[in-house]
Parts: structure tokens; C-alpha cells; sequence
């Protein structure tokens, strides 16, 4: 398919962009306290204006010290010193022949508390004690931060009106003063001037995904009485005032665009009544287009409503696109949507179907800084495979220092770094074609080493196979897919179906050795009375050598993992009761995964029953003691399965080792973990050889 819109130019005001492709703003986590555009910031963004993306929008970037400091490590234009950093940031983007705009934030009641008030101290510190108060912080912050959290000892954060903290914020919400809206407004104001200054092609106003400017568009959170609440127009004046003030400080043609959430998607969580829906969303945007903004970027819901403009695997691309097909056929300004697009052929079609003008691919720029140059010239795209892990991780390292990862690019973060040619056909044998063993195939192709992979099954992938099995989980599979074409395109050599010995490697006398073998499912013997045919692992189900169907199952283990195992025999007509130890579901799995995979099982009638050990198990039922009351319960069922987790299968390790072989033990081989732990291990091992 030739892509012909995708690889169009088209303007935004008075600014041509090179293509239809656009990064849009993700925050992770490359700044410093002050917010400028640090050397390994520049590096992750030039790295993607190198791959040919179009327009590139800035992470959120704070006009605010005090109250909007989403993060530590944010990007901010709210001082005049970010106005040089910024100019370099600019220049950097534009010799590749893209264009940069930056996007505006305020968090309001979707921040932190921690966060609220403390960076314009961290900035003073780290001056003074050069650099000694971050380390002190990173180590404080883990520990005392979550206990502060927990019992509220924060400072409140704002909003438009005194309301109910956001989902995954917590903490107190005060209304804000009418002063402190007008102070607002200049900020926003001052801030996308010294953008205008800096050289940067255009500002974007972030009023989407629950954050400040759209809290002051929902009636839920914008109770307000004055003029800034009650009617629509009321609720847009916050929004109005600072995108008048922008033309009115940087001149009508500087390119002003607005991110705007359409439709909270309070209904899609049963709350019909909450928020605003998109019939409202589609006359906020021509009033938008009314008062001289060049272009809408259309998204959907918040923190409230997370899973609905964040997705996790179980979406199917494109199924918001309706929204931005509304906003199209109301306006007549570019508009801007991501609308979970995954491929080419699906941003090429959304073109070309009048849905939208731009196409935005945030994750699928994380994942391959270079999916512009492979659309439109050739190539393998390595796809996201919407694990989540981008954010989770963000969310996760912001408190000790570090960034953001990707599950499927372990280069992230590292962009600045050259990876040395030196391989010089040197042979290396690596036992396992896993994400681990392929990613750390690629990486040593790439230096010049002849490569071979041993894989001991018929098919590639792993645990991955395994985690893509469930019902919705299919695209976890593209990962594996595009490592497999990527190393064979890089000449390395996949033999399935043959499993490694000490004396196969002993024989070939390689350079290096990598095991890359993978995990085993735990699986203890229990007290009572059962057969083998009546207990089985997760693992087992999910690999397809048992199919139960239309059988009453006890699961052990609610990791997720297990719920994906509950999932795929709800969809054989099973009825499963979920027994786990911990007092919730899931203990310590991302919240997202949680919100999108429970209901659905507690719709397909699955139990779930939470602080009860298993004690025992028989062939026709399972007996558990409550880890509380110590009280005993019996539950019926026909098979037990069990979900408890995987450990390291270092059988070649101890067999390589005894022959005298010494291999870089990588993955799930080493220890059990998550994609993103077996690819970046990878890495490391590659690089070091």
C-alpha cells in the first residue's frame, strides 16, 4: 500500500509540517529539577526527528512552579532561563527537517501533593548543595513518600472548584482563588511567549486528559459560581482568556493548538451522569475554531477514566476515531488525533477517510524512533504492544531519578550512546529466542557478531506466547513477530525445534554464549488427596496442552497472570473461583491492567476471593484458612490451577558451567520479571561482550 496523505505536507496555521506524523506530549522523566532540556532530553527527542516524524509536541511542560509541577524531572517554560536551553532544543529538532511545539500544562487536582510546593525548593537546593540534594532526595522519597501520601501529610492541590481528589492522585483539592485563576492565565501567557521566543514552531494547550484546563471545562469539577462556572461559555473562559492572551503576546500567526478531551467517558465506567460527553466536546471545539486557534488535537477522558485515552492491550485500534470524525465534520482546522493507530495502513486509511488531518503515535515512538522513515520508505516497524510499561515505569522511576522505559526499545534513554561495530564475525550461540535471546541477538548483529539462536521449541516467543494467549491479548505476539523479522533481515540464524546441549556448544566454540532459557511454573505439592489430572498450572491452560471446557475451576493466585488464565476459561464456558492470599487482587500490577481485566471477570461471574491460603487440595474440591480470622472454607470444583508464579530454568546454565562454558545469563533465566527486565538485560549483555 503506497502511503500517500501519510507522507503529505500540510500547515498548521502558517507552519508546514513535513508529513502527517506527530509525537504528542508523553512525560518521561529526562528534565531536571529547574525543567530545562537536559543533554539526554534533546538526545530521545532528536533521535525521533531523525526518524522522520513531522512534528514533534513536547512531554506536559509547566508554566507553574508551586501548584503545577506534574514531576520532578518536567520540562518547564515558566522562567525566563529556559528560554536559551530551549532555543538549543529547537535547533536540534529542526536540522532534521521537523517541527517542535511544546505543550503547555497545569496538573490541578490530578497532582501529586508531594509535588505541590517542592520543586521551587528543589531547584534552590540543588544549586546550593551542587547536585548532593537530589541524591538525598531519590533516597528519601521512596520510603517517606508513599507514607505521607497515605495518611494525607501533603499540601492540598488545586482545581477549579473544592472537589473529589482524581483517581490515582489522591490527596486534598482546594478551589482555587479568583486571583490565583488570573495568575494562572498570565502564566500560561508568559509562558508560551518565551517558547515564542526561544525559536520553537508552536505552543499546545493542554486541556485533555483531566488536568487543569479541562477540570475548568467539566461541570463535574468546575462547580464555580463566578464568571468562570455555570454555563459552557463560563466554563471555557480560563481557556479563552489565555488563548487570547497567547495571539495577543506572540501575534496571530505563532501556531497555538489546543489538546482537547471530547468526551470524559464517564459512561463507559457506569457513571452516565458525570462530566460532559461528546456532542458538548464537538461545541467546545468550534467555539475553539471561532476564537482563532489553528488546530485541535482530539482526545478523550482522565485520570478518572484512564483506561479510555491510555490503553492497555485489550483495545482495538482505532476505536475512539468516531470522536475525532465529529470534531472533523464540525470544523475546518486541522485536526490532530491519536486514536490508538498501530500501523500504517491504519493511519494512511484514517487520512484518507476524512477522520482526521494528523495522525499522533505516541507509544509507537517510544517503541521506534524511526516509524516515520519505515512507513513512508521501507522497513520493519517494531510496534507497541500497549503494555503500559512506558508509564508504569515513569511513574515508578520519577521518585528515584530515572525515566521511563519501553518494553519492546531498551535504547530508550540511551540515544546518546554510539553501539560500538566491532563484532567482526566473532560467533556467539544464544540458547533461547524470547524477548530476551532475540533482543540480545539483534543488538550483537548489529555490532558485527555472526549470531545463532537455539530455540528448544517449534515456535519463537517464549513466555510471551504464553501472555498472549488470553482473550484481547493477541498484540502482545507483534513483539516477538518483529524481533523475529528484524534479526533474520540482520542475518542471525533461529534453529527451532533443537534444544541446547553443553556438548552442541562445546563443539561449535563460540566466542560467547548467552542463555537466554526462560522460566518454569512454580508448582508445590499441596496437602490432601488429589490426582495429577486434576491440578495444573496456568502455564499449561494457557499453552493450550490442557482445554478445559464447561468445568468448575479453582485458581490459585491472582497475579495477573492468573486473571489472564481466569479470562481465557471464562471464554471455554468455565466457572472459575479466584482464591489469593494478599487482601486484594493483583498486589503490586498496575492499576490499569486491574481496572481493565476485573470487570470483565466479575461480568463472566468469576469469584475472587481475597486474604484465604489454600491448604489443601482434592480431586472434587480445594480447602483454604483465612489469613486473617484463620476461619476454614471448602470450594467445589472439578480442577484445580494453579498460578503462582514462575522460576528461573537454569538447566543449561549448571550444564554449560559444568563444562567449563561460562554464558551471560540473561531474562527469566537469571530472575523472573517483566518484558521490559528481559530486554534491557539484554542490552547490557550485548553490549558488553
Amino acid at each position: 500500500m503506497e502511503y500517500k496523505l501519510l507522507g503529505t505536507p500540510m500547515k498548521i496555521g502558517k507552519c508546514e509540517i513535513k508529513n502527517r506524523i506527530v509525537m504528542p506530549p508523553m512525560l518521561m522523566g529526562f528534565s531536571n529539577f529547574a525543567g530545562m532540556p537536559t543533554e539526554q532530553l534533546m538526545n530521545y527527542y532528536e533521535e525521533r526527528a531523525k526518524g522522520g516524524c513531522g512534528l514533534i509536541m513536547t512531554e506536559i511542560t509547566r508554566v507553574n512552579d508551586k501548584t503545577g509541577a506534574a514531576a520532578f524531572a518536567q520540562l518547564s517554560a515558566s522562567h525566563d532561563d529556559c528560554i536559551e536551553p530551549m532555543r538549543e532544543f529547537a535547533k536540534r529538532i529542526h536540522r532534521h527537517g521537523a517541527r517542535l511545539f511544546v505543550q503547555l500544562h497545569h496538573p490541578g487536582r490530578q497532582n501529586v501533593g508531594l509535588l505541590v510546593g517542592t520543586v521551587p525548593l528543589s531547584i534552590q537546593m540543588e544549586k546550593i548543595t551542587k547536585g548532593l540534594y537530589g541524591k538525598l532526595l531519590y533516597k528519601l522519597t521512596p520510603v517517606a513518600g508513599p507514607y505521607l501520601l497515605e495518611h494525607n501529610i501533603v499540601p492540598s492541590s488545586v482545581a477549579p472548584s473544592e472537589c473529589p481528589p482524581a483517581y490515582f492522585a489522591g490527596g486534598r483539592v482546594r478551589a482555587l482563588r479568583h486571583k490565583e485563576i488570573k495568575e494562572l492565565e498570565q502564566q500560561f501567557i508568559d509562558a508560551a511567549y518565551r517558547v515564542y521566543k526561544a525559536g520553537v514552531d508552536g505552543v499546545e494547550l493542554h486541556g485533555a486528559h483531566g488536568y487543569l484546563i479541562q477540570q475548568f471545562l467539566s461541570p463535574y469539577t468546575n462547580r464555580r459560581t463566578d464568571e468562570y462556572g455555570g454555563s459552557l461559555q463560563n466554563r471555557m473562559r480560563f481557556l479563552l482568556n489565555i488563548i487570547r492572551g497567547i495571539k495577543e503576546k506572540c501575534g496571530k500567526d505563532f501556531p497555538l493548538v489546543v489538546r482537547l478531551t471530547v468526551d470524559e467517558c464517564y459512561d463507559k465506567i457506569g457513571l452516565p451522569d458525570r462530566g460532559y460527553k461528546l456532542a458538548e466536546g464537538v461545541e467546545m471545539a468550534k467555539i475553539l475554531e471561532k476564537n482563532g486557534i489553528d488546530a485541535i488535537d482530539v482526545s478523550s477522558a482522565g485520570y478518572d477514566t484512564f483506561n479510555y485515552w491510555l490503553e492497555p492491550v485489550s483495545f482495538e485500534p482505532g476505536w475512539r476515531k468516531y470522536m475525532a470524525k465529529a470534531v472533523k465534520e464540525a470544523v475546518s482546522i486541522p485536526v490532530l488525533a491519536a486514536n490508538l493507530i498501530r500501523s500504517p495502513r491504519q493511519a494512511e486509511q484514517q487520512l484518507q477517510e476524512g477522520i482526521q488531518d494528523f495522525v499522533s503515535l505516541g507509544r509507537p515512538h517510544i517503541a521506534d524512533p524511526y516509524w516515520a522513515d519505515k512507513a513512508l520508505k521501507g522497513g520493519i516497524i517494531k510496534r507497541c504492544i500497549n503494555c503500559l510499561h512506558c508509564i508504569e515505569s515513569m511513574e515508578a522511576n520519577a521518585f528515584i531519578g530515572s525515566h521511563g522505559e519501553c518494553s519492546v526499545n531498551p535504547l530508550v534513554g540511551r540515544e546518546g550512546t554510539e553501539l560500538k561495530k566491532d563484532g567482526d564475525g566473532r560467533h556467539v550461540v544464544v540458547i533461547g529466542a524470547g524477548p530476551a535471546g532475540l533482543t540480545a541477538a539483534e543488538i550483537l548483529a548489529r555490532r558485527g557478531f555472526k549470531v545463532t539462536v537455539y530455540e528448544k521449541n517449534e515456535k519463537c516467543g517464549g513466555q510471551i506466547l504464553l501472555a498472549a494467549a488470553p482473550p484481547d491479548k493477541g498484540k502482545t505476539a507483534w513483539m516477538i513477530d518483529d524481533l523475529v523479522a528484524t534479526v533474520k533481515e540482520l542475518g542471525v540464524e533461529i534453529i527451532t525445534g533443537t534444544k541446547a546441549t553443553a556438548e552442541m556448544i562445546k563443539d561449535i566454540k563460540p566466542y560467547a554464549v548467552i542463555a537466554a532459557a526462560g522460566s518454569l511454573p512454580v508448582k508445590p505439592h499441596f496437602a490432601g488427596d488429589y490426582s495429577d489430572d486434576t491440578v495444573c498450572t496456568a502455564e499449561e491452560v494457557l499453552s493450550g496442552k490442557i482445554t478445559p471446557k464447561n468445568k468448575k475451576i479453582a485458581l490459585i493466585g491472582s497475579g495477573l497472570t492468573g486473571l489472564e488464565t481466569a479470562q481465557a476459561l471464562n471464554a471455554n464456558g468455565c466457572s472459575v473461583t479466584i482464591i489469593e492470599m494478599a487482601d486484594e487482587p493483583a498486589p503490586g500490577a498496575w492499576m490499569q491492567h486491574k481496572d481493565d481485566i476485573i470487570p470483565k471477570l466479575m461480568a463472566a461471574g468469576t469469584a475472587i476471593y481475597t486474604s484465604e491460603k489454600l491448604t489443601a487440595i482434592y480431586n472434587d474440591r480445594i480447602e483454604t484458612e483465612s489469613t486473617k480470622t484463620k476461619a476454614k472454607k471448602t470450594f467445589e470444583c472439578e480442577l484445580t490451577v494453579l498460578a503462582l508464579g514462575s522460576r528461573p530454568d537454569n538447566t543449561i546454565v549448571k550444564e554449560l558451567k559444568e563444562a567449563g562454558i561460562e554464558p551471560l545469563v540473561i531474562g527469566d533465566c537469571n530472575k523472573v520479571g517483566k518484558i521490559a527486565d528481559a530486554t534491557k538485560a539484554a542490552y547490557l549483555a550485548a553490549v558488553s561482550i
